[in-house]
């Protein structure tokens, strides 16, 4: 089986800590994973033509999708992907140019456009479509298609999505010890 992290023009992905990387995901060029992380089976990570970041604690979910925009004129410098800490990216995601603040989830099977802002302590339903240039407020859930505040979030949401990275770095964990 080929590596998982593959150079692109010469830029390699880098690592924090304690990273797991799936044998059967890929993460090509100049992605930076923070202390931590998890990238899970059949995500992909392409940061060849803009940079990629994510935080430390953060768990990117089995067939999630993690790319950036070129340059173009609209972005003459193109548009980075930058994923806070502690953050839960559910199966099936795609991320794409946006910015996630810490202590995010993202549900299962959404998707998140170019230009996106999404502060901290933010959850997106499963399935949900952010569309490009939007900005989600903290303590929010969004859901639909345009995604849409719904209400703020429940102290027992905001629990959960501070659990969430605890609960997959003990399963990272036991996965490295493996």
């Amino acid at each position: 089986m080929s590596t998982p992290l593959r150079s692109y023009l010469g830029i390699a992905p880098t690592l924090g800590q304690r990273v797991f990387v799936d044998p059967a995901s890929v993460v090509i060029g100049k992605v930076t994973l923070g202390d931590d992380s998890s990238v899970w089976p059949m995500a992909v990570i392409r940061g060849d033509v803009q940079s990629i970041r994510v935080g430390a604690r953060t768990s990117v979910q089995d067939g999630s999708v993690l790319h950036v925009t070129s340059p173009n004129p609209a972005y003459p410098e193109g548009l980075p992907l930058i994923v806070g800490n502690d953050v839960t990216i559910g199966h099936t995601v795609t991320l794409h140019a946006c910015t996630i603040g810490n202590h995010c989830l993202i549900g299962m099977g959404s998707i998140i456009l170019d230009d996106v802002q999404i502060d901290e302590f933010v959850m997106v339903g499963a399935g949900s479509l952010v569309p490009p240039r939007s900005k989600l407020t903290t303590m929010g859930l969004y859901v639909g298609n345009p995604a849409r505040r719904m209400r703020d979030l429940k102290d027992s949401e905001v629990e959960m999505i501070k659990h969430l990275p605890s609960h997959y770095v003990k399963v990272k964990d036991n996965y490295l010890r493996s």
